[in-house]
């Protein structure tokens, strides 16, 4: 059975060709280069231990707010625009640099105010450094909106692999050395800088920024609407650290959220790049409604045939999978991890409605959404942060429901989606990872005491053997065509 969304005609032919292309480009190399960096992560989180990603933590709450206001969003305008010369891409250029060195500016003279709010001084110094990230964005923004556009993300993609990796050995380069919580500082200013350079060449975008900003007001309004959406965004991803910073101490915060990394491991690593294909994708089939229905529930399918059996798998492998992988130090973060795995998938499915709604000309849903999320989640964590680490974690269960289902309301019916649809799509994945998890678990009751290592891969090789048995057996056609779409191949 062929992919319906593009055996309309010739030109979808050509435009499933191009999505093919970049989903394997962005994500295949994203998988590969993560595989090369995460072994270095990981030696550098068993190094550092949990204090040092407690005081990361605290600087990234400052840093994340004002990359909400960094200029992605006018960038994405460009991709989303039907006209956008030579002038558009000046002006874009102009708009990322003003934006980029005040918001440095800022978080610049912002940093002792952090420090205070966390009561640890180093947080000042920290922040004071990571402003320099803010000048490598506009060389960034504007070259991969080019490239998006083009729907080229080869080019992309090996920047990003060359940058990744330079960040890996800075970051591991820094531990050996000794450098302490500074390592995590330096490793994302080499990322950013050698992506700059790698980007700037690729897109061969280097040109005068103009700041003359006449005509250029669609691209500061859809950037606006984007940008408002993204700050609803960091109130709700952002919450539970600057709620938690103020009250737990370093060590447990480091614990939190490295075990939030562990988890987010997918949505926030692979997801991402999915999305930025499917965003310059949706855009060009946003005037036929049917056609971005049926590419979205495509693409959740897929996205959680791979999401589920991971969450899933990670809950019931949560104490030998932290032992091998984040080692001694970080024990105690088992349970937070069993427990906020289960979490991710409803994140996941949230995360994918965004590009939908920005690239049929509707972002506005995505920031309404996002103050959904804004609302529910930092209320549920100022209550849940007085029972400790554990009840930060049970605040995710308490909020996520509520605002995945508003999303969905909202969202579903702007990109053409019947809510049994989407269902349909998904409950596959859902049961089959399900069952998948029961057996597991009671696998693992069978087995006698084991070293971690060799507990996780029997784990892990069951739990992969009894989903692929169960896809097959009963959802055999919705493998098939999920197999065949990768290969590029009729069902």
């Amino acid at each position: 059975m062929s992919e319906p969304v593009l055996a309309t005609e010739p030109e979808g032919t050509s435009l499933h060709q191009q999505v093919r292309s970049a989903v394997i480009w962005r994500s295949g190399t994203q998988i590969f280069g993560q595989l090369l960096t995460w072994a270095a992560t990981f030696i550098v989180i068993r190094l550092l231990g949990p204090s040092a990603y407690g005081l990361f933590a605290m600087t990234q709450v400052v840093l994340v707010l004002l990359n909400m206001l960094n200029g992605y969003g006018l960038a994405s305008a460009l991709i989303q625009r039907a006209d956008a010369g030579r002038r558009a891409q000046r002006q874009l250029f102009g708009m990322l640099i003003l934006l980029n060195f005040a918001l440095g500016a800022a978080q610049f003279l912002a940093a002792p105010a952090a420090a205070a709010y966390y009561r640890q001084p180093l947080v000042a110094d920290l922040l004071r450094v990571q402003a320099l990230l803010y000048i490598a964005t506009p060389f960034i923004a504007l070259p991969q909106a080019l490239l998006s556009r083009e729907l080229d993300f080869r080019k992309q993609a090996l920047v990003n692999f060359v940058s990744a990796l330079a960040g890996a050995v800075t970051a591991l380069t820094g531990a050996l050395m000794g450098m302490g919580v500074w390592t995590l500082v330096a490793a994302p200013i080499a990322l950013f800088a050698v992506r700059a350079i790698g980007m700037t060449i690729a897109a061969r975008s280097l040109m005068w920024p103009s700041f003359d900003f006449r005509g250029a007001g669609d691209i500061a309004r859809y950037g606006g609407v984007m940008a408002t959406g993204q700050l609803f965004w960091f109130a709700q991803s952002q919450a539970d650290v600057f709620i938690a910073g103020r009250l737990f101490d370093p060590h447990m915060l480091g614990i939190y959220t490295t075990s939030l990394f562990l988890t987010q491991i997918f949505v926030s690593k692979f997801v991402p790049p999915l999305n930025e294909v499917a965003f310059s994708a949706y855009a060009r089939l946003k005037e036929d409604k049917a056609a971005v229905a049926a590419a979205f529930t495509r693409s959740a399918q897929l996205v959680m045939l791979v999401a589920m059996p991971f969450y899933l798998g990670m809950t019931v492998t949560a104490d030998p999978l932290v032992a091998v992988v984040l080692g001694p130090k970080w024990l105690e973060a088992a349970p937070a991890v069993h427990w906020l795995a289960l979490a991710m998938p409803m994140m996941t499915l949230q995360v994918l409605y965004a590009p939908a709604s920005d690239a049929c000309g509707r972002p506005g849903i995505s920031a309404q959404n996002s103050m959904t999320g804004a609302i529910c989640l930092p209320i549920a964590f100022l209550v849940g942060v007085h029972w400790g680490l554990m009840g930060l974690v049970a605040a995710w269960f308490a909020a996520y429901p509520i605002y995945l289902a508003v999303s969905t309301w909202r969202t579903l019916p702007v990109i053409g989606v019947r809510f049994g649809a989407l269902v349909e799509a998904i409950a596959a994945p859902i049961l089959a990872a399900t069952a998948m998890a029961l057996l597991v678990k009671g696998f693992d009751m069978l087995l006698p005491p084991l070293p971690p290592l060799g507990h996780l891969v029997l784990l892990v090789g069951a739990g992969g053997g009894a989903y692929a048995a169960l896809l097959f057996l009963f959802a055999r056609r919705m493998l098939v065509e999920s197999i065949n779409l990768i290969r590029n191949r009729g069902g």
